[in-house]
């Protein structure tokens, strides 16, 4: 697979990114053998960029498969800290559970604009800290707006963004799709590497994945996609889209036709920190339980890691 220059970072990265979000609790929850083999596939591939966080809880699957395998690999964590003494915990907590002495990519995890990313001033300061140090190797933010991209863009800290963006424009919350392309274009121009994320709308552009893949992979200056994959199927499916091939019908039946939907169990109590936790508004209360707009779901899963009674699940 070919590899693709990272902005200014000196990284070259596969343009197709596995998103490890899928593999963890926040999702399908796999064992950690399960993952491990996945990312293991995806690597054989050519495969060399992952993304993960710190609230995915997916540094295990990754810290297992990388052994021996680290050298050419460009992996991404994230973190919600906001004060220096928060981020340098976040910081540690990757290098052990990635096994890795230096983390390629460090993000601040969804900064909407930039007001956030002052509020996020102490964190950012210690992952700038960490770079010079050799703890971190770029460091950057992800985020849902086109606000947050600007602030990105023009912020002479961050190296790397990524960025939601969809042929349709669903789960950005201050514009479009012709908005975001353009806060992105500012972003290249001033030399940051974009990879983007939320290419497929959460799974609702399943059943025109090859199109909404081949939309986000020619925006121009885009280094790569992220896209969550949870079987050998999906990962041969992407990489095929990627790599300009066309999938068989029989792969593209299997994994094109079964978007993903967030399920909420009947023993919701209601208490309401799913839908606090929720970055799209997808959710609200109502007789008691929380109720999901699937239109609005971008299927993140991250209110799943907020319900503490295990009521929520991305199926």
């Amino acid at each position: 697979m070919e590899k693709r220059r990272l902005g200014n970072t000196g990284f070259f990265v596969s343009p197709l990114c596995f998103g490890t979000l899928t593999l963890g609790p926040c999702q399908r929850n796999l064992s950690l053998a399960e993952g491990e083999g996945l990312i293991r596939y995806a690597l054989d591939l050519g495969v060399n960029f992952f993304d993960s966080a710190e609230i995915y809880g997916t540094y295990p699957y990754l810290g297992r498969a990388l052994r021996g395998r680290q050298a050419d690999t460009v992996v991404v964590a994230k973190s919600y800290a906001v004060t220096a003494g928060e981020m340098k915990k976040s910081v540690e907590k990757a290098r052990r559970e990635l096994e890795m002495d230096m983390i390629p990519i460090f993000l601040l995890h969804e900064q909407e604009s930039a007001a956030t990313l002052r509020g996020h001033r102490g964190a950012l300061e210690y992952l700038l800290e960490a770079k010079e140090k050799g703890l971190v190797g770029a460091v950057g933010l992800s985020t849902h707006t086109v606000a947050g991209v600007r602030a990105g863009a023009l912020h002479p800290g961050i190296e790397v963004i990524h960025p939601l963006y969809n042929l349709k424009g669903w789960g950005i919350q201050d514009g479009g799709p012709e908005e975001m392309a353009e806060a992105i274009a500012l972003a290249v121009a001033m030399g940051k590497g974009v990879y983007l994320m939320k290419v497929l709308a959460g799974g609702h552009l399943a059943r025109e994945a090859e199109k909404a893949l081949r939309f986000a992979l020619e925006l121009p200056g885009i280094s790569a996609v992220a896209i969550g994959m949870q079987s050998k199927e999906e990962i041969d499916f992407n990489y095929q889209i990627v790599c300009g091939q066309s999938p068989a019908p029989t792969l593209r039946e299997k994994v094109g036709g079964h978007p993903r939907r967030l399920f909420i169990e009947s023993w919701c109590t209601g208490c309401g920190r799913c839908v606090e936790r929720c970055p799209f508004g997808a959710l609200r209360l109502s007789g008691g339980k929380a109720r999901v707009d699937h239109g609005a779901c971008m299927t993140c899963g991250y209110c799943s890691e907020a319900c503490e009674i295990l009521a929520i699940k991305v199926l």
